[in-house]
């Protein structure tokens, strides 16, 4: 999101261009901050809307966010709050405590270079994140240290289990982290006449990501794989991983609007698992406006199916134990489609927030189950 904030440095007036991956607005009002701010200060400032361009030294303000950071306090759902109701409430604070924490500011100079005592160099991380610098730009500290920490993601990169070897992902693309979505995909049986026929036919892989299931798909012997989605950095992250895994001959990436154009074999899609308005690129591997994606994709899914074809919905129940979705909703939204259910494989899941007993929605999270739905015309 781009336009300007304005600050005093002393009598002089100085602006600088406004990046927020989140799509905040910039502050209306911004000061200057440093060492000796303190967090009861810089949190007051904030909740009245104040943005604080940091101008001290860089371990100090990632201690300072810290220290904002306890001072919000997640608002507990009240007694006998619904599943749905607490998530919502949980949401709307994770909301309101980015928005707080994101008035903390730094200025990126016009090489992507920060200027603070003891800061590191964020140069690449800011070119892989954000391209070619255009200026002075204000970013939030807590946006810079999700860049850093997925630069050093996209460097170590994910071991993938199914790969047996490292998928790379890069800022604003979820990272495989569960795999257990991935190994559903890995392990379920090809259609028939993919069986008879290995090293032939034509997947469709929707909303890539970083390329991982076209990777799978791929590497199970699919002669050519289509990997599609509507981020541009997603986009160039799949095209990169199938330049590392060899396989940039069978995989082609485009940008439809969800499915390519022709029909396929087989069609796999994971779309987001949580029906809800995404608020920064991030999210957009979570939360599926309205179920937009999934329904898209059940809609468009028998007319580009070839006879005998099947398709892959990955789906997580969670929006079920959350109270979002029902699995009636889901079957007829299966049913509305021309579609039929040919069976359906499960797994728990195996990621730490499932038995964080201190999340607020470890229940459902604790009871979730991740499927692949074999769905045919």
């Amino acid at each position: 999101m781009g336009s300007a904030i304005h600050w005093a440095d002393g009598p002089t007036h100085r602006s600088a261009r406004w990046h927020s991956e989140s799509t905040f607005p910039p502050p209306l009002r911004t000061v200057l901050a440093d060492d000796r701010t303190t967090a009861d200060a810089a949190c007051r400032l904030a909740r009245e809307g104040t943005a604080l361009l940091w101008q001290g030294d860089y371990h100090n303000a990632r201690q300072l966010l810290v220290a904002m950071g306890r001072r919000i306090r997640p608002e507990p759902p009240g007694p006998g709050a619904t599943p749905a109701e607490s998530f919502h409430l949980h949401r709307r604070g994770n909301g309101h405590r980015a928005r707080i924490l994101g008035k903390l500011l730094v200025l990126l100079n016009d090489d992507h270079t920060l200027r603070l005592r003891r800061a590191p160099d964020v140069r690449q991380a800011c070119l892989d994140a954000y391209g070619p610098a255009q200026g002075p730009v204000a970013v939030s500290l807590r946006e810079l240290l999700g860049v850093i920490g997925a630069h050093q993601w996209r460097a170590r990169g994910v071991h993938v289990p199914a790969l047996g070897t490292l998928i790379h992902p890069r800022y604003g693309v979820f990272a495989p982290v569960r795999g257990e979505y991935v190994d559903l995909v890995a392990h379920a049986p090809l259609p028939p006449a993919l069986r008879r026929a290995p090293g032939s036919g034509t997947a469709f892989d929707l909303g890539t990501g970083t390329g991982v299931l076209a990777a799978v798909l791929a590497r199970r012997g699919l002669g050519r794989v289509v990997a599609t989605d509507i981020s541009p950095r997603a986009l160039a992250c799949a095209r990169e991983n199938a330049h590392r895994l060899a396989l940039a001959g069978r995989i082609e990436v485009r940008r439809p609007g969800l499915f390519p154009e022709g029909r396929a074999d087989l069609v796999v899609c994971n779309p987001p698992w949580l029906p809800g308005r995404p608020t920064s690129s991030v999210e957009q591997g979570v939360y599926d406006p309205d179920g937009t994606m999934l329904h898209g994709f059940l809609a468009g899914l028998a007319a580009h199916l070839r006879p005998g074809g099947e398709g892959w919905l990955v789906l997580s129940d969670l929006a079920e134990l959350l109270g979002l979705r029902t699995r009636r909703d889901l079957l007829d939204a299966v049913g509305a489609a021309g579609l039929r259910v040919v069976d359906r494989t499960g797994t728990r899941p195996r990621h730490p927030r499932s038995r964080d007993t201190g999340d607020p929605l470890h229940d459902a999270r604790s009871a979730e189950t991740t499927s692949l739905w074999r769905l045919t015309a």
